[in-house]
């Protein structure tokens, strides 16, 4: 194949996980202050599918042909001009350019090289690819959006996913008191990462959870009204933070009804706080849960394994031959 062009997974239109191809499309140049990373391995994200299917960041991207991906590990192979944080043959990961076009299901990307930092020591590419997005939005919510501080009580819902066991992890360094809900099987493993839980296949989480401060919603009121039960376990003044669905009028009505606060939330880069992550990781502070590797030629597969709704963590696509 030439060093002109590479290979990256290609959608044509919209549908479903049939539509992604892998082609050969040009190879990206990096423009002054971007870096070029040749992609190891690119992590799967509910916001992939929900995009393909023609919403998520369908809006953002326009209509296909597109290539998804958000989230990459890799080395960097060229710096443009005005690049001093990084070099050739540094190992990166990141979540560049969300929500615009990424093209992480690509042997390499282009982005500009502040969105990147050095991936963590201690893990694999493929584990890094893990991290960024899901990470990134744990980060976000738990240290920037609630600022959450030692003693308060944090739940999250859908602890046992990708952004999940991120949130636990770092509401738990922050010292925070953390409630999880997830099914069964998933409890042992939040028990070790720091997490009392609620099996919600049994039990409903307001009639047993009280007390809390910040709920961290990952399932919305799509998925059986879960912001607005949510409001009935903070105290007076707690916070929700609802991120798929956001926070409709309805909902904020009904806060302020119970004299409780609401927030939406979407993730963005941040290569500092990517650093901060890794520090973290390296430092046996966090772990990351990869379920399942897929090579990249798998990846329709990968999605369809996604949209089950039952990993534990995230999947990962590998673009080394």
């Amino acid at each position: 194949m030439s060093t002109s062009v590479m290979r990256a997974v290609v959608q044509r239109a919209f549908g479903g996980p049939e539509v992604l191809r892998v082609e050969e499309v040009p190879r990206p140049e990096p423009l002054p202050t971007e870096v070029l990373v040749r992609v190891h391995a690119a992590g799967i994200n509910p916001v992939d599918w929900k995009t393909r299917q023609g919403g998520g960041m369908a809006g953002v991207l326009g209509e296909p042909p597109f290539v998804l991906g958000w989230d990459v590990s890799g080395v960097v192979e060229e710096v443009g001009f005005g690049v001093t944080t990084l070099a050739p043959g540094d190992e990166v990961y990141g979540m560049p350019w969300f929500p615009r076009q990424a093209g992480g299901y690509a042997e390499f990307v282009t982005a500009p090289a502040r969105q990147f930092a050095r991936k963590p020591v201690a893990l694999s590419h493929e584990q890094a690819a893990a991290v960024p997005l899901a990470a990134l939005t744990a980060w976000q919510i738990v240290a920037d959006t609630a600022q959450v501080r030692a003693g308060q009580r944090v739940l999250v819902h859908a602890a046992a996913g990708g952004v999940g066991h991120f949130a636990v992890q770092i509401a738990r360094h922050l010292g925070a008191q953390v409630v999880g809900t997830a099914r069964e099987s998933r409890h042992e493993w939040l028990t070790r990462l720091g997490a009392v839980h609620v099996d919600y296949t049994k039990e409903r989480f307001e009639d047993t959870v009280s007390g809390i401060d910040v709920v961290i919603d990952l399932l919305g009121d799509g998925h059986d009204a879960t912001s607005t039960r949510s409001l009935r376990v903070l105290k007076d003044g707690g916070l929700l933070v609802a991120v798929p669905g956001g926070v409709s009028p309805e909902l904020r009505a009904a806060a302020a009804a119970r004299g409780v606060r609401t927030s939406p939330f979407l993730v963005e880069p941040d290569g500092t706080a990517l650093a901060e992550i890794a520090r973290l990781i390296d430092e046996g502070a966090v772990a990351v849960e990869v379920e399942e590797v897929f090579p990249l030629e798998e990846v329709a597969q990968a999605h369809r394994r996604g949209e089950d709704n039952h990993t534990r963590g995230k999947l990962v696509l590998r673009l080394d031959s």
